[in-house]
C-alpha cells in the first residue's frame, strides 16, 4: 500500500514555514481557521488572473497582515493602487479588524509548482492538447533552473469516456528526503466534459538544516566499540641536586671512579 503525504506538510518545521502564523485559544481557534479560509477564497476569487502562488496570514491583537505572492503584481495593485485598497477595505469588513496587505513579486514563475499547475489547467480549459501542455511546462521549468520536475493530469483527458492519468517527468524528485526543497501545487480545469485535476512537483535542490547548538562544557560521547585512550605515562624522577655549599660539577671537573 502506498503512504502518500503532502510534500509541504511533510517538511513543516524542518525546511518549510507555515502559511498562517498566529495563536488562538481553544474557543477562538475554529473561528480563526474559518476566517483564514474565507480570506484566501475571497482573494483568489477577486484576483483570479493575477497568478497568485500562495497567501500568508499573520495575526496580532487588532491587526491582520496578509502577504500575497504573485507573478503579476501590477494586476493585484491596479491603477494607482485602487485594487489593493479596495481589497484591503473588503477584507477589513470581513474580519472586523485592521488589515494590512503586502505584495511580493515572484521573479521565476516557471519554477513555482502552483503556477505551473494553474497554467496547465488554463491550457486544458482552452482545449490545448494535454501532452503538449505537460511537455512545455516541464521543459520551461528545467530551463529555469529546476533540478527535477514531475507533472500529472487526471480525468477525462481529450474528452474520452474513461478517465485516466498521464505523467510527464524529468530529472529527480526525492520526495522522501526531508532536506530536499520540493514545491507542490495543484489546480482544477473545469471543461465541458468534466473536471480535470493537475498536479506539479518541483525539486529545487537541497537545503542545509541549521546547525545544532552544542554546549561548550558538554561531554563528548565516544563512538560505540572504540577503545578508550591510554592513561598518560608517569613523569620521570627528577635528578638530585647538589647540596648547599657543595661545588657544582662542570665538564672540566674530573670524576673519581
Amino acid at each position: 500500500m502506498g503512504h502518500k503525504t503532502h510534500p509541504i506538510g511533510f517538511r513543516l518545521g524542518i525546511i518549510k514555514p507555515w502559511n498562517a502564523k498566529w495563536y488562538g485559544s481553544d474557543r477562538a481557534y475554529k473561528d480563526l481557521v474559518k476566517e483564514d479560509l474565507s480570506i484566501r477564497s475571497a482573494i483568489r476569487l477577486r484576483l483570479r488572473d493575477a497568478a497568485i502562488a500562495r497567501i500568508e496570514i499573520e495575526r496580532s491583537t487588532n491587526q491582520v497582515t496578509v502577504t500575497i505572492h504573485t507573478a503579476k503584481p501590477g494586476v493585484v495593485i491596479g491603477k494607482g493602487g485602487a485594487k489593493v485598497e479596495e481589497l484591503r477595505q473588503r477584507l477589513g469588513k470581513t474580519t472586523g479588524k485592521a488589515v494590512k496587505v503586502n505584495i511580493f513579486e515572484i521573479r521565476y514563475p516557471e519554477v513555482d509548482a502552483t503556477l505551473i499547475a494553474e497554467s496547465i489547467a488554463q491550457q486544458l480549459e482552452r482545449r490545448v492538447s494535454f501532452r503538449k501542455a505537460l511537455k512545455q511546462s516541464v521543459q520551461r521549468a528545467m530551463k529555469s533552473g529546476a533540478k527535477g520536475v514531475r507533472v500529472m493530469v487526471s480525468g477525462r483527458l481529450g474528452g474520452s469516456e474513461m478517465s485516466r492519468r498521464e505523467w510527464e517527468r524529468e530529472g529527480r524528485v526525492p520526495l522522501h528526503t526531508l532536506r530536499a526543497d520540493i514545491d507542490f501545487g495543484r489546480a482544477i480545469a473545469r471543461t465541458t466534459y468534466g473536471t480535470i485535476g493537475a498536479k506539479a512537483w518541483i525539486y529545487r535542490g537541497d537545503v542545509a538544516p541549521p546547525p545544532r547548538a552544542v554546549a561548550t562544557n558538554a561531554p563528548t560521547a565516544s563512538p560505540r566499540g572504540s577503545v578508550p585512550p591510554a592513561p598518560p605515562a608517569p613523569a620521570a624522577p627528577a635528578a638530585p641536586t647538589a647540596g648547599v655549599g657543595a661545588p657544582a660539577l662542570s665538564e672540566s671537573t674530573p670524576v673519581r671512579s
